[in-house]
């Protein structure tokens, strides 16, 4: 069974031994596949510095088998113009909001590990998104439970942010 949700993905990366939050890892994906990687999880985990307990074959493949289905999935919703889903936990709202932060953490560093945004003359949007998500990324959101209209706006942002460096990038994505 693929993971869906982040308990099941948080499961996954405990046995696996990894140290990054499942938002944060999602965010990397994300931010690898909308700068042009070719989705194959060595790559990402190799890029990411990431190393699971080598000891435990079965956790990586799981692992490596997740990822891959996973990149499949977000790939395909980037492709079709679609809005990407935040890896996010069921939970009150503080715990959705530092998964955010997590995962446009995530997000920044997978897109800058590909080293795609040096050869890529910035629009002045890809200025603002870029900088928008870092401050994000940079910031530890403070909310109550009533307060779901601020992070469903901050949501809306990061997905708009995404579609827009996506489309921004695809020209310039290799294939």
């Amino acid at each position: 069974m693929m993971p869906e949700t982040l308990a099941q993905w948080s499961t996954l990366l405990e046995r696996a031994k990894l140290g990054v939050t499942p938002a944060e890892l999602h965010g990397s994906v994300t931010g690898f596949l909308c700068a042009g990687w070719g989705g194959h999880a060595n790559e990402l985990l190799a890029s990411l510095a990431l190393e699971g307990d080598a000891r435990d074959a079965a956790a990586g493949e799981a692992l490596h088998a997740a990822l891959e289905h996973a990149a499949a999935r977000i790939a395909a919703r980037l492709r079709a113009g679609e809005p990407v889903e935040l890896l996010l936990p069921d939970a009150p709202l503080a715990a959705r909001a530092n998964a955010a932060v997590d995962w446009c953490r995530g997000f920044l560093g997978g897109i800058g590990l590909t080293g795609v945004l040096d050869a890529v003359e910035r629009a002045p949007e890809m200025r603002e998104w870029l900088d928008g998500l870092g401050a994000i990324a940079a910031a530890h959101l403070r909310c109550n439970d009533g307060d779901t209209a601020e992070l469903d706006a901050v949501l809306t942002y990061i997905r708009t942010a995404v579609a827009g460096l996506q489309q921004a990038l695809a020209p310039t994505v290799r294939t």
